[in-house]
């Protein structure tokens, strides 16, 4: 019994792992209100499975992926049909306009005002005056902006140029190579194993992290154990 107990959660852990990866990328706090309930009905489905050894194990796959197919059926037709899409995920709510709380969309909402505050506070917005528009997306996520008087200065504003923001590329993971990356950027390992040397780095071993920008600036972050190593 402890065999099969073994095996069924391992095997319906997979089958688990392929029909989220299936369903698609989305974090916990962007699921919608029929996600959220597919989710909950798979994790009670394979735990139903895994408990009862008495029942085969398809008689709990086929509820898991007949759930899959509902949940990509139905995210096609949200692509196709606005009013599917309302009816499935809902819309975003526009709780404040103009600096001034719209009362009558909480009280659709049953959302009050001390969560409003605590959502603008994570947004690091104090005073309600100062939001020119807040939405409450079908996530649950409080989206704000901020009047133009407001509004942190940019770049533009003061007519500065600035270059496009480029994310580095990553060379080394935990003290490994990540080759493929090298070769894109016309470098080889002998190029990478001087350059960590310059920053005082005794191998590539020692590297917990690496990354190279546009450029040219190696960023370098060593493992713990390689600082305390005595130097010279």
């Amino acid at each position: 019994m402890a065999w099969e107990l073994f095996y069924r959660t391992v095997f319906l852990y997979l089958a688990v792992l392929v029909a989220v990866r299936i369903m698609g990328k989305r974090e916990v706090g962007q699921l919608s209100a029929f996600d959220l309930v597919v989710a909950i009905m798979i994790a009670e489905l394979a735990a139903m499975s895994m408990e009862k050894i008495d029942i085969p194990l398809y008689e709990g796959l086929i509820p898991i992926f007949t759930l899959v197919f509902l949940e990509i059926f139905l995210s096609y037709l949200s692509l196709k049909s606005h009013t599917i899409r309302g009816l499935v995920d809902g819309a975003p709510t526009i709780v404040i306009a103009n600096g001034k709380i719209r009362e009558k969309e909480l009280r659709k909402l049953r959302y009050n005002v001390s969560d409003l505050l605590g959502q603008l506070r994570e947004k690091d917005v104090a005073n309600i005056a100062d939001v020119q528009y807040a939405v409450l997306e079908t996530s649950g996520e409080l989206s704000v902006l901020l009047k133009s008087g407001k509004r942190p200065v940019t770049p533009e504003d003061l007519g500065l140029p600035v270059k496009e923001v480029v994310i580095p590329t990553p060379l080394i993971f935990d003290g490994r190579i990540h080759l493929r990356n090298l070769q894109n950027l016309g470098l080889d390992k002998s190029w990478l194993e001087e350059e960590i040397r310059k920053k005082g780095v005794a191998c590539i071993e020692d590297v917990l992290y690496a990354s190279l920008d546009t450029s040219g600036h190696l960023y370098v972050s060593e493992k713990e154990q390689a600082k305390k190593k005595p130097t010279g």
